[in-house]
């Protein structure tokens, strides 16, 4: 039975070489562990990547309204079409109706309505960790003008 080393055409690394190596993973894991990674620019930039899909239970909980009077004479946004009267249509938490047909498959690859762009909740951490973090600073945002514009009334 051949070894592993010449199974895969390699050799295997001196003691001295593998003390060094394992210091500089340490290291560099330690690196990692503390660093601010905004400071780095390393921070997911989401403005460049598309959001991703509307957590499920998000999507399973949204109202269903059925049509009724008035509403028959509104249209699904996606398709265009006429809502049918006693039809039932996908409320989104910004009050805009739509097919289910027509919906659906949109919160499957985004989380946001098509019309308004509100977003509903995601699966992804990392994404809202991002949404809070652009709340917050946006927060900080609206504080300082609130605070520079009272310095001048």
């Amino acid at each position: 039975m051949a070894s592993y080393f010449d199974e895969h055409d390699c050799e295997p690394l001196h003691s001295e070489q593998d003390a060094r190596t394992n210091m500089l993973l340490e290291l560099a894991r330690s690196l990692f562990n503390r660093m601010d990674f905004e400071d780095l620019g390393l921070v997911v930039d989401w403005d460049h990547h598309l959001p991703p899909p509307a957590a499920k239970t998000a999507v399973e909980n949204l109202p269903r309204t059925v049509i009724r009077g008035s509403q028959a004479e509104l249209k699904c946004p996606v398709c265009l079409l006429e809502f049918e009267e006693e039809e039932t249509a996908i409320e989104m938490p910004c009050h805009h109706l739509f097919h289910s047909n027509c919906i659906l498959p949109w919160l499957s690859k985004t989380n946001s309505c098509p019309l308004c762009r509100h977003e509903l909740p995601t699966d992804d951490d990392t994404y809202e960790e991002y949404r809070r973090d652009k709340a917050r600073k946006q927060q900080q945002k609206h504080r300082l003008e609130n605070l520079h514009g009272a310095m001048y009334t």
